[in-house]
């Protein structure tokens, strides 16, 4: 791993991820940490500024993910919370929070079925959908590009294509919003953990119903794509473990793709001139989501646990030691990116970490992305034109890890 030396003799700096200013602007903390201490001690863990120190940690296997259940233990004992076997299962098998063997098993299943190609033939249907959610819209004259089309967007997309019957469809949204907190252990109160265990429950429950009538009578659904790849990789996946895999689609895939759309969108109506290129350009669809990626992405904090002891920056870290890294910070190193506070649709410095690097990228990058630039198009390419209403931003304060907004209501106008 690449070490650095730092500038002790600068002041410390406050990196308090739970205040409303850091929500509200979170990059002029990190801007500071990557000055004066890009390898910092607080809250119980180091935290890691500059791209390249959480690309290595990120790279590095000896970094373990497989942090979240037993934090999830830990806080159901210190409330008093003795049954959340299920939901410590749910972790333990997630593709989120494993490391080989278990990782390297399960990603080599769904590798099999979430391909570049299978996410680009879903393009008619997610097309289809945003235009759905648009029409009020356009009737109204203006949206909440959060509640009208960001949020309801990836939950419908993924509804859709694991042809989920339709009286469990309302109840998915819902649910993924309240299992959310599996992501985040720590923030999860007395009440959480039996909300969690409840709705785990259900979802388990009305997904083995699903998962059997597949099994009878598969289709071109994801689920039954799940089956045959475990039936032709010989693999010993279980049901359970298929099902948890398709809750934490929902769970990894919702709040992740809903602040895209939503940060994205923001960043355009914030520079004019980028959405006047991609309303001109139709092509600059990709590169919008790429750069709203890395300017101001959605996870903006994930944690490691190191494993052995090592040292970045002289720092001495050792095994056992929590690594919080700020894939918000990174993706605004100077080191790497020109202009990093800059929204510029035209860059080619790439390389943002937006979803994560080395074996646990994220899976369904592409299918966000995918939603992100068919949602922009309807923005941004149409007929009619956001133009943002007066008023303060309200960001989002249910996850410390997740930077996305409550609300973004627009009118829109015809195009000029």
């Amino acid at each position: 791993m690449t070490v650095h030396s730092a500038d002790k003799a600068r002041p410390r700096v406050r990196f308090n991820p739970f205040g409303a200013e850091f929500r509200r602007d979170p990059y002029p903390v990190y801007r500071q940490l990557r000055e004066a201490e890009p390898v910092h001690r607080t809250l119980g863990m180091w935290v890691l500024t500059r791209h390249a120190d959480v690309r290595g940690v990120l790279h590095d296997r000896s970094f373990g993910a497989g942090l979240i259940p037993s934090l999830v233990r830990r806080q159901a004992e210190r409330l008093g919370h003795d049954d959340v076997d299920r939901i410590e299962r749910l972790g333990r098998k997630s593709l989120v929070f494993t490391d080989n063997p278990d990782h390297a098993r399960l990603r080599g299943l769904v590798n099999r079925v979430f391909t570049t190609k299978s996410v680009a033939a879903l393009r008619p249907l997610v097309t289809r959908i945003a235009g759905d959610l648009m029409a009020p819209a356009r009737r109204a004259g203006g949206l909440d590009v959060i509640a009208d089309l960001a949020a309801p967007l990836p939950v419908a997309v993924l509804c859709e294509w694991m042809d989920l019957p339709g009286e469990l469809r309302a109840k998915v949204g819902p649910w993924t919003h309240d299992i959310r907190f599996l992501l985040e252990p720590g923030l999860m109160k007395a009440g959480d953990f039996e909300r969690v265990r409840e709705v785990v429950d259900e979802f388990a429950a009305a997904l083995e119903v699903v998962l059997a009538q597949r099994q009878a009578s598969p289709g071109a659904d994801l689920i039954s794509q799940l089956l045959a790849a475990r039936t032709a990789g010989g693999d010993a996946l279980g049901d359970e473990e298929l099902i948890f895999l398709c809750i934490m689609c929902f769970v990894a895939g919702n709040e992740t793709t809903k602040s895209l759309i939503g940060n994205g969108t923001l960043a355009l109506l914030r520079h004019p001139d980028q959405a006047a290129l991609l309303r001109e350009r139709p092509d600059a669809v990709e590169a919008a989501v790429t750069e709203a990626l890395r300017y101001d992405c959605p996870l903006q904090l994930t944690k490691r646990l190191a494993t052995r002891d090592i040292e970045i920056d002289d720092a001495r870290i050792f095994a056992g030691d929590q690594v919080m890294v700020c894939l918000g910070a990174a993706n605004r190193d100077p080191a790497v990116f020109a202009r990093p506070d800059e929204f510029d649709l035209t860059r080619t410095d790439g390389g943002h970490l937006a979803f994560g690097h080395g074996m646990h990228g994220c899976l369904g990058g592409l299918l966000a992305e995918l939603q992100a630039e068919v949602a922009f198009a309807h923005l941004f390419q149409d007929s009619l034109t956001p133009v943002a209403r007066d008023g303060e931003l309200d960001w989002q304060d249910h996850s410390f890890i997740v930077r996305g907004l409550k609300s973004l209501p627009v009118e829109l106008r015809p195009a000029r």
